[in-house]
């Protein structure tokens, strides 16, 4: 393979993988916390009074210490939804 193929893949690469990464932190930069909503052990991740520290460890539904992440706005929308 010569040089300047090889320069065009590896450029080409880190392009796509660049593009990757940077739709990721947009796409979680629309989102947010969203208390009170979160369905028994449907919760994102831990418990605003640190009760737990795992995604799925919700006991009951609508526990405002319990979040999920929700597209930005939504939160506001919804009965018993407070952003946090």
């Amino acid at each position: 393979m010569n040089k300047q193929l090889m320069t065009a893949l590896v450029f080409g690469a880190l392009v796509s993988t660049s593009a990757v990464a940077a739709d990721k932190m947009e796409k979680k930069a629309e989102r947010e916390k969203c208390y009170g909503v979160s369905k028994a052990e449907k919760n994102d991740c831990a418990s605003k009074d640190g009760s737990h520290s795992c995604a799925g460890s919700a006991k009951k539904e609508g526990d405002v210490n319990e979040w999920v992440y929700v597209p930005k706005g939504l939160c506001d929308k919804l009965v018993n939804g407070i952003t946090g």
